[in-house]
Order: structure tokens, then sequence, then C-alpha cells
């Protein structure tokens, strides 16, 4: 594997100059400052796309679909270097010539001293300890032909995140994708664009409704303000001082983002989401957040027991990222692709502080309605907007290092690191492969755990990662979230149940 675990150091170059069409110079496109605060130390943070499969991979029909489509867009093409001629330690974007061999990894697999879950568990583990050589693009393809109980075949798209944030890069990623059901059809990613309320019409002829109308608008206006300057001002208090209760996955002092990680991934039916969902009237991100927080308390509790330790007294709070950027459809992304334009346009993302419940509570349902509660009052705020300006004015005003700084505060105070992303609706394939599923996650982000959820045809996987030591028995977390999920699923079916009876 690439890097040998060493920390790369960055040693600029002098930066080629590209000809335009008209023949003169024309300067390598600059890194975007977020982009460029992902290469601060403490902060090289890794995309990982861990995908199952249900047949074992070719390897040279993959290698042709990567020649073919990711190549095409400039960021899997270019090199990134620092410009000896700038002083501001300015990167950019050197096209080259890419050999993909040097990009797509197949490990010699012969002896196995250990199960092949284990063996799995164990590489992408050894992932998060090496680095993508400086000398290419930022980006490889493992390829593990090794059975499991999850898929037949395994494979990790590391990409570093200075080419992209996870929403763009899932566009770009199932570009390279078609339907299983379908091979000429690209895949679709769900709408949640509303559509205009067609009574509103009607509202402007009664004139009362409509001042009324006005009045509440004015209202949310109000409480939209007043809740942006509260979670402003809780978020700097973050930054500056306020840590959560320690716990068993809080950080401590001497903490090292570039620790081993280790990683599992967990997957529950998305039908049953959807049925606790309309059981509670909430949405699905609000079953998403109950089954976290239920599956946290149950480990907790566990671990510390009920005469040592207080689950109700402490402060613990889901750091979440939030995309500010509207992704391209797939469709749009495959045609741009084909005319080599630009998909990805950098990172663009914001932080939104959410407080967890972390208690025995004797209704599981409760975690899901605590949790609606929690994001139907963050709905009416701009935390998420005014973080992401906060970051840009510490670029600006105190650079790469100063923003990179605050970016792993946050982190740092807070207990949990939580993203979500949304995948395909039906099941694909790439290249004759048909997908079993797919667990985003990353290495090198500075907190001791963080859960990604993505949701793929009719199934929803959590992957929990975690620096190791921090939790010993991660197996067992995993456990839990599947327990928390099945004993949230049985309290809906009782109160869909009593409903019927009533």
């Amino acid at each position: 594997m690439e890097g040998g675990g060493e920390k790369m150091i960055l040693k600029p170059i002098q930066i080629p100059k590209n000809l335009n069409e008209n023949g003169g110079e024309e300067e390598a496109i600059l890194l975007s400052p977020s982009s460029r605060m992902f290469h601060e130390p403490n902060y090289n943070v890794y995309v990982l796309a861990i995908m199952g499969w249900k047949v074992p991979i070719d390897v040279d029909s993959i290698k042709a679909e990567l020649q073919s489509k990711m190549l095409k867009h400039p960021r899997f093409s270019s090199l990134q270097v620092m410009d000896e001629s700038d002083s501001g330690r300015n990167m950019r974007w050197v096209p080259t010539t890419v050999n993909i061999d040097d990009h797509v990894i197949v490990p010699h697999i012969t002896d196995i001293n250990m199960e092949n879950e284990e063996f799995v568990e164990e590489y992408i583990s050894n992932l998060s300890t090496t680095n993508v050589d400086m000398s290419k693009p930022l980006w490889d393809f493992h390829i593990l032909n090794v059975k499991t109980s999850h898929a037949e075949a395994t494979s990790v798209f590391r990409i570093h995140h200075s080419i992209g944030d996870g929403v763009a890069l899932m566009s770009l990623l199932l570009s390279c994708f078609r339907t299983t059901s379908d091979p000429t059809c690209l895949p679709s990613l769900p709408d949640f664009s509303s559509s205009k309320d067609k009574s509103n019409l009607s509202l402007r002829k009664n004139r009362k409704r409509v001042l009324w109308q006005y009045l509440v608008k004015l209202w949310l206006l109000i409480k939209l303000l007043l809740n942006t300057v509260v979670d402003a001002l809780l978020f700097i208090a973050t930054a500056l001082f306020l840590k959560d209760s320690q716990s068993l996955f809080t950080t401590t002092q001497g903490f090292n983002a570039s620790a081993r990680q280790r990683y599992i991934y967990r997957s529950v039916s998305l039908d049953d989401i959807k049925f606790i969902k309309d059981v509670t009237n909430a949405k699905v991100n609000d079953v998403v957040l109950g089954i976290i927080q239920a599956a946290l308390s149950c480990y907790i509790h566990r671990r510390y027991g009920k005469s040592k330790f207080s689950l109700e007294g402490m402060r613990c709070r889901a750091n979440v990222i939030m995309n500010l950027r509207p992704a391209f459809g797939v469709q749009a992304v495959a045609e741009m692709i084909e005319k080599n334009a630009s998909v990805i346009q950098g990172n663009c993302f914001g932080f939104v502080l959410i407080p967890l419940t972390i208690a025995q509570i004797e209704n599981p349902l409760d975690y899901v309605r605590k949790a609606k509660t929690l994001m139907d009052r963050k709905k009416h705020s701009l935390e998420s907007q005014c973080t992401f300006y906060a970051a840009q004015l510490f670029l600006k005003f105190f650079g790469y290092k100063g923003a990179a700084k605050l970016a792993q505060r946050v982190p740092y105070q807070t207990t949990l690191a939580l993203s979500n992303v949304i995948g395909p609706r039906e099941e694909i394939s790439c290249a004759g492969h048909p997908l079993e599923f797919v667990a985003p996650t990353c290495s090198g982000y500075p907190t001791g755990i963080m859960v990604h959820v993505c949701s793929y045809a009719k199934k929803l996987t959590f992957t929990i990662a975690v620096n190791e030591g921090i939790v010993p028995d991660l197996n067992q977390l995993g456990d839990d979230f599947i327990d928390s999920f099945m004993l949230i699923k049985e309290a809906a079916d009782l109160a869909k149940l009593g409903t019927k009876v009533d």
C-alpha cells in the first residue's frame, strides 16, 4: 500500500504553465481554500467508499470502467502541488498522465491466517495509516476478492477529501453505474424538492387568511433569527471551551487524528425505517438519529453500569456535517463527464451541533420522538450557513492553519461526528458487477467516533469509524445499532397495532 504510514511532506515545485487555445500561457487552477485546508497537519482526511459486490470482481473490466469514466474528470487526473512562486502556500491542480495500474490495487491473497471477515476489516483499517503518494492524483481503488458474510467481494475507493465532498463524490461515482434491471439506464437519487402549495391562490382571496399567513411568516422569521443567534453562540462556545462530558467516545488530551482507525458496517431495512417514520409522524433522519441515540445509550449503559455513572447527567452532542451545495443529478453528471466538464467544485459544507439523548428510556419510540423535536428545532436555524461562513472568515484572516484548527477544534469538543449520504433507489451494477451495499466513511477526521449513514435500494447502512483503542469491542457497538433498531421497530409495531384496536 502507498505511503508506508509516514506523513507526506509537501515539497514546493515549479508549476508548469499550460498553453491556452491562443498559444499563450495560463496558470494551473488553484485549489479552493476549503480543499487546501485538508492538507494541513492533523486534518489529512480521506473519503472511503466501501462497496460490497454480489459477484467476484473482474479486475480488468473495473479498470476499463474507471479509465473511461473517472479519468475524464480533471480532479482525478491532476496532481496537487505546492507552487514555489507563491508565498501564500497555495496549491494548484496540474494535469498529468494517469497510469490506471498505479491506482487500482489488488493485494496478493494466498494463505490467510484469519477469518475472511477479519481480514477485510484489518485491510480497511490499515488504509487509515497510509497516504496516497503525492506524485500521482490522490485516489486509489482497492479490490479484495474475498468472500464474507456481507458480500462475495469487497472494494474500497479511497479519495482525498480535497478532491470533493461526499455528496459530489457520490454523484460522480454513481455515473459509473447502471441500474441492474436496465443496463442502459443511469441510477436515480430520491428527489426531495417540494412542490408549491396550490392552495395559496385561494388563500389570497381571503384577506384575513392572508394577514394571518403574514403574521405566521413574521413569527417564523423571528424564530429563525433567534435560533440562529443561539446556535452560533453555542458553536463559538464549543470552539473555545464548551466540551462534552467525558465518556467512552470523547477524545482526550494528546488525541492523534492520524492514528489507526477501525470500521464496521451494519445494514437495516429501509422499508422498516419508513414504517417507523410513519408511525411516529417523523422523517427518515429523525428515525436514524433516534437509532443512534438508542445504540449509544445501550453501549454506554452496559460499560458504565447503573451505580457508576449517571447517563442523564451527560452532555453529549453530535457534530453533523451538512452539505450546502445542491448536488447535480446523476444524469447531469454523466453528461458533463462526456463533455470533459468539471463536475466537482470543491468542498462546501457547514456544521450543526445536535444534543443527543443518552439515557435508558422505557419506550424505545421516545428516542425517535426526542430526535424529531431536536431536528424540527434545527430546521428553523441557519447554523450550518453561519459555521460555513465562519470557516471562510478564518481562512481569510488566519490562513489555512487557523481554519484547520477551528475545523479540528469542534469535533474534538463534541462526542460524535455524523454524516448522511443519499444513495440510489434502485439496485445498480458497474461493468456487469451488481452492487450488494455501499458504506461510505472517512479516515483522518479529528474525532473519536464517526457514523456515516447511506441508503441504497431497500437498505440503510450505518458505517461506524473509531480510533483504535477508544472502543475495544467495536462489533458489540455495531450489534447495539441492530438491537436498538429492532427494539424501536417492535415498539412501532405495537403502537400501530394499538391504533388499529382503538
